[in-house]
């Protein structure tokens, strides 16, 4: 079954989830032709293992706080924290509480 993702023109809040962020899950927001928004939802203790994207990415905090590694530097994402990873950076995050994320990439070459 396709996912369903938010139509041009459509508002979408990505308002803190609260008292709903423990039930909630990674959801896709949007996927257009050179963009892809997700919401990503990491409950304290888990992870993304090590990756990278194959363009430019954001990773805004907007709930809880995050364990960020790239680079060899590791920072921890609180809400309201925004961080850029250069095309094809390896990054892995670890919620340090109960954690929701605005993942921006961008899908065209750079």
């Amino acid at each position: 079954m396709a996912l369903t993702h938010t139509p041009s023109g459509q508002v979408v809040s990505i308002l803190p989830l609260g008292d709903r962020l423990a039930q909630a899950t990674s959801s896709a927001i949007l996927k257009a032709g050179q963009l892809e928004v997700m919401r990503v939802v990491l409950l304290a203790g888990k992870s993304m293992r090590e990756h990278h994207t194959p363009g430019e990415a954001t990773v805004q905090c907007l709930e809880g706080t995050v364990e960020f590694k790239a680079g060899g530097d590791m920072h921890l994402l609180r809400a309201g924290d925004l961080v850029h990873l250069q095309p094809r950076a390896l990054h892995a995050l670890t919620a340090v509480e109960d954690a929701s994320l605005l993942v921006t990439l961008c899908l065209a070459p750079g």
